[in-house]
């Protein structure tokens, strides 16, 4: 009777340790689960803060872009090639127009180019009341039309469209 006493204390404490090993191997299992999740939540903030801040760096480098561009921009109205440039652009905008009556305007700073222009009678040459950075505006009545090619929307579309490719400021190596 004692045998069978022990033999079952025996087989009660085998099992006891079985469930007490398998119950261990769960916490550890349940444990490493849990350390995965934090880590992968750190790393997640730790990449949105590296794309936050790679985005102000790019914005940063966009705004001294066309900055630059901006400064480039107010040299070249200085030049001979940018009477040659509003005179190509009052052409097209004469072109466009046909026969119809067109109204060219020029930007206020331009005035001084207004005598350098070659408009013919079927248009009005004027400086506009409101500055646009170069370039001109043309409006044909008679088609209810606007001839936009005045900088500043040409700038406020480049900056609208423009996107860092990352494969050109990783010298193509970039991975997603």
């Amino acid at each position: 009777m004692l045998d069978e006493y022990t033999a079952a204390l025996e087989e009660a404490f085998t099992e006891h340790q079985q469930n007490a090993i398998r119950r261990a191997e769960q916490q550890v299992e349940l444990e490493k689960k849990q350390i995965e999740r934090e880590t992968n939540k750190k790393l997640s903030l730790e990449q949105i803060n590296i794309r936050r801040e790679f985005g102000k760096k790019q914005d940063e480098l966009k705004e001294k872009l066309f900055q630059e561009l901006l400064d480039r921009l107010t040299e070249y109205r200085k030049t001979p090639e940018y009477k040659a440039l509003l005179n190509n652009q009052a052409r097209k905008a004469l072109e466009l127009a046909d026969k119809d009556f067109i109204t060219i305007y020029i930007d206020p700073q331009d005035e001084e180019k207004l005598k350098d222009l070659s408009i013919p009678q079927s248009a009005e040459l004027l400086v506009s009341e409101y500055s646009f950075m170069g370039g001109i505006r043309a409006v044909i009545p008679a088609r209810h039309t606007l001839i936009d090619n005045s900088f500043q929307t040409k700038l406020s579309e480049a900056k609208r469209d423009f996107r860092f490719d990352i494969k050109d400021i990783m010298g193509g190596e970039a991975n997603d």
